[in-house]
Parts: C-alpha cells; sequence; structure tokens
C-alpha cells in the first residue's frame, strides 16, 4: 500500500449541445407549427364567414328604402336565421316572438327595447331613422349570433 497515492475526481463529460435537435424534437416543432397554422385558418376563414354575413345583412337592410320597410327586412332576416335555431321560431308572433329573440341576451333588448319596433315597425308609416337605426344595431349582433350557430 502506499500511503501518498493522489486520488483525482471523476470528469465530467462535456454537456450535450442543444443545437442541433434531435429528430424527435424536429417533429414536435412540425406539429406545434401545424396546430398553428390550422387554427390560424380557421380564425381567418371564421372571421370572412362573419364579414360575409354581416354584409349580407346589412345589404339586404340597405336595399330597403324607408324606415318602415328596413324593419320589415330585419323581421325577415330575424325570422330566416330563427329557423337555425329552431325550426318552429319563425311562426312566433308577438310577445313570444319577442321573448325567443331575447333568449339567450345579457338584457331583453327586444322585449323592453328598440327591439319592440318589430311588432308594428314594418306596418307603420312614421317609423324614426333612428328607431330603425337603434333595431338595426341589436337585430344585426342577434343575427349573426344565431347565423354563427350560437
Amino acid at each position: 500500500m502506499t500511503p501518498a497515492l493522489q486520488l483525482r475526481d471523476v470528469h465530467q463529460g462535456i454537456a450535450p449541445a442543444w443545437w442541433p435537435l434531435a429528430p424527435g424534437w424536429w417533429l414536435v416543432l412540425a406539429a406545434i407549427a401545424v396546430v398553428i397554422a390550422v387554427l390560424s385558418w380557421r380564425a381567418l376563414r371564421r372571421r370572412q364567414r362573419q364579414a360575409a354575413l354581416l354584409r349580407l345583412f346589412d345589404a339586404a337592410v340597405e336595399r330597403a328604402g324607408s324606415p318602415a320597410e328596413q324593419v320589415a327586412a330585419i323581421s325577415e332576416l330575424l325570422r330566416r336565421a330563427a329557423r337555425r335555431k329552431d325550426a318552429a321560431a319563425a311562426m312566433l308572433e308577438g310577445e313570444d316572438w319577442l321573448r325567443f329573440l331575447d333568449d339567450g341576451m345579457p338584457r331583453a333588448v327586444f322585449g323592453a327595447g328598440a327591439g319592440r319596433l318589430l311588432l308594428d315597425g314594418g306596418f307603420r308609416s312614421d317609423v324614426a331613422v333612428e328607431q330603425a337605426d337603434a333595431l338595426r344595431a341589436i337585430a344585426r349582433q342577434r343575427y349573426l349570433s344565431w347565423m354563427r350557430g350560437a
């Protein structure tokens, strides 16, 4: 036995480099890129569809001349959109129709607000432009939500 052996500590090897990446990490990055691309494409398509629906709504209302005709056009568009939610909804009338329109809204804008114009606004000759514009704003929101499937 030799009393004075000099022992040295074990050398650590060089840490593996993080670049270039292992093939598994390339697959993970590719999968993430595909997911991001698909989600971006779906969001773009959803925005394009929403814009097209709003253009359709606005064009139909613009074709109507007077405010009373605009109210009638809005009513027709809402009834068409309501069929997507419930096939029997287009047959509702009066307060039942307004309650159906308010269903799912944060507050009763049709039954207690500007939406009451839908009851007789299409048949009146004295509909104010401001009333028709207020109805148009809330009806546009409801139309879009039903056409999107919400």
